[in-house]
């Protein structure tokens, strides 16, 4: 291990986990990834307080052992069934508001980690959030064109795409909105679950052509609902439009269709068309989110924005004053 480390950040979620190692600077020195979500822990021990404590320590417990330092999670960690239940604030939320309520985990007496709170809208559509948050505040440190926005007042959007996709609204440096889709849990679903997926087959590349029909089909039939136009993944393949191995992309299509539709009629319908919206997921969700945003809003501007989770937890972690003197005045020149 090269370099001192002055700050550990985790995102620990249901299904993984993910650790970087920080020294004096936001650039992170060393990562490391494991499938050990809190529904997944490695570990036998005799509670599951335990099995929290040993996982902890056999991803990162090597650094602390070197270089004793603060630890910041977010994610499902803070969740009733993860290691300590952090709890939600109430929307809006500023990154200065989260940083003022980390939960400290305490095993044995000693503060192992703290854990960002997550955020909850309340209303008789209620929602919440936990950990998309860390990569919203994240992201906007990281990306020039929502920065800029903000200063000038105007709000930005900000897409996370996922098994439980969020879009969020930020003014002013405060999360003032936010929806949530089930688009990646439901395509997993009917993909593995249902008639559609019974007659799917996994192809070597992507069927484009298929994916915009899904496209255009969530489009030109969103108002009669998604649940009347599913069943075209099966009817299509039986009419000789569709193939075993461009089922899934057509069928992908059609839900990410619906959730853009739904989208430009709830969060997107009151924003300026100048907005700044910005993607934070992976390659390979950015690339077909930014197809199907071409596709169903071609006026607008996408940006990808890669490695948000770990800035965010650095801001929030420099604003809570969890950082060495040497690793806040890093931060003040970036």
């Amino acid at each position: 291990m090269s370099g001192n480390t002055s700050f550990i950040a985790l995102d620990w979620g249901t299904s993984s986990l993910r650790a970087w190692r920080f020294g004096d600077s936001p650039n992170p020195q060393e990562k490391r990834e494991f499938p050990w979500g809190i529904m997944k822990l490695p570990s036998q021990a005799a509670t599951r307080e335990d099995a929290f404590h040993d996982t902890f320590l056999r991803v990162c417990g090597d650094w602390l052992a070197q270089s004793p330092c603060p630890v910041l999670a977010c994610g499902m960690i803070g969740s009733a069934q993860g290691w300590q239940p952090a709890a939600y604030l109430p929307c809006p939320v500023t990154l200065e508001g989260l940083a003022k309520q980390l939960t400290p985990v305490i095993h044995q007496q000693q503060t192992m980690l703290h854990i960002i709170p997550g955020v909850i809208k309340e209303g008789e559509m209620p929602e919440v959030m936990r950990g998309e948050e860390t990569q919203i505040f994240g992201a906007i440190s990281m990306e020039p064109a929502l920065q800029n926005a903000i200063r000038q007042g105007m709000p930005v959007l900000i897409g996370l795409p996922g098994t439980h996709a969020k879009w969020a609204v930020v003014e002013n440096n405060t999360i003032t909105d936010f929806r949530t889709f089930m688009t990646g849990e439901l395509f997993d679903v009917l993909s593995r679950h249902s008639i559609l997926g019974a007659t799917m087959r996994s192809g070597d590349e992507p069927h484009w052509d298929a994916f915009t029909h899904g496209l255009t089909a969530a489009q030109e039939h969103h108002q009669t609902g998604l649940l009347s136009t599913l069943f075209s993944t099966r009817s299509r393949l039986l009419t000789s439009n569709l193939t075993p191995s461009s089922q899934g992309d057509y069928l992908s299509g059609l839900l990410i269709g619906h959730e853009l539709c739904g989208l430009a009629s709830s969060l997107l319908r009151d924003l300026p068309a100048t907005t700044p919206i910005a993607l934070i997921g992976s390659a390979t969700l950015n690339s077909r989110y930014s197809q199907a945003f071409s596709h169903v809003f071609p006026d607008r501007q996408l940006h990808a924005i890669p490695n948000a989770t770990e800035q965010g937890l650095w801001r929030i972690a420099h604003v809570a004053g969890l950082l060495s003197t040497n690793a806040r005045e890093c931060t003040h020149a970036i």
